[in-house]
């Protein structure tokens, strides 16, 4: 059985920074694509960050250059290194990776809060 567990989560300044981290266990053969999600209260879960097997990154434009997604093969982990942090990043923080294993598919961690304040 998959398992994708986060951490990292919590308050900071403005301007701070923060990092969050999810590792993948379980019966993994492959892991593909990781992404890390945020949701903010009334609103929808919208992509944050993503790294593909290959290495390759995306961002969301409110995040660029201020977020990065940082993957340890050997570990199965993703991390989210956040700085310059506004009350806007204020949200619950989902990691998701796409595992190939005797279940294939998207896997969710279970959301770290990440609170700015200001």
């Amino acid at each position: 059985q998959v398992q994708l567990v986060e951490s990292g989560g919590g308050l900071v300044q403005a301007g701070g920074s923060l990092r969050l981290s999810c590792t993948a266990s379980g019966n993994i053969l492959r892991v593909n694509d990781m992404g890390w999600y945020r949701q903010a209260p009334g609103n929808q879960r919208e992509l944050v960050a993503s790294i593909t097997s290959g290495g390759r990154t995306e961002y969301a434009d409110s995040v660029k250059g201020r977020f990065t997604i940082p993957r340890d093969y050997a570990e199965n982990s993703v991390r989210l290194q956040m700085s310059s942090l506004n009350s806007e990043d204020t949200a619950v923080y989902y990691c998701k990776m796409k595992i190939v294993a005797s279940a294939t598919g998207d896997f969710w961690g279970q959301g770290t809060q990440v609170t700015v304040s200001s």
